[in-house]
């Protein structure tokens, strides 16, 4: 195990490649099965099950675990590793998922996502700033940056909509992949990438 996170390259094959990420929780290979265990377990399977597929990391949804049990409970009980029982990486959803799938549900503001929750009703607010924080409280390896999931084709207002400079500048230990997810998110606009990949130089 390493206490810093490294990506090298195993073996290439034309433009395809098999790799590492080497974290501070174990290595991770690459092209990765990652398990979906949205609130804090993989459906209808023991951790020691999940483990015997040959996964590595496991994900887990920064929304339905601010939900329930909440971000709170889980870090008073040890981490979101030891309340799952999972002892290797895990790569937490920022929320932004949810802002395209439960549009009945929210409500978008110049700070961040107003959710109406699907459980109960109650109102959450859900700011790039909170998302990063729960995803600290979580104890999550790999923290996604908070964006909303834009659909195609996208207006330039819809691109412009972008909260990675909120994440980028929240303090968490490890932000890995908040790039990724933002250049995903921005459908085909060809200039906010290039602006996000100088912030995080700058950040770094």
């Amino acid at each position: 195990m390493t206490n810093r996170f490294q990506f090298n390259i195993n073996a290439t094959d034309g433009r395809a490649r098999t790799g590492v990420i080497n974290t501070p929780k174990g290595d991770i290979r690459t092209p990765a099965f990652m398990p979906v265990g949205t609130a804090a377990t993989v459906k209808a399977m023991m951790p020691e099950s999940v483990r015997s597929t040959g996964a590595d990391i496991l994900l887990g949804n920064t929304y339905h675990l601010m939900l329930r049990p909440g971000a709170e409970r889980v870090h008073k009980l040890g981490g979101l590793h030891k309340f799952m029982n999972w002892h290797g990486p895990i790569l937490t959803d920022s929320g932004g998922y949810q802002v395209m799938s439960l549009t009945d549900l929210r409500k978008l503001t110049e700070e961040g996502v107003k959710f109406k929750s699907h459980i109960d009703g109650s109102v959450h607010n859900l700011t790039p700033e909170y998302s990063m924080e729960i995803q600290r409280l979580l104890g999550s390896d790999i923290v996604m940056s908070f964006d909303e999931c834009t659909p195609f084709p996208t207006t330039q207002e819809q691109a412009n909509q972008v909260w990675i400079y909120q994440c980028v500048g929240h303090n968490v230990q490890e932000m890995h992949l908040e790039i990724g997810q933002a250049m995903h998110f921005l459908g085909f606009n060809k200039d906010l990438p290039l602006r996000i990949c100088e912030l995080k130089v700058l950040k770094n």
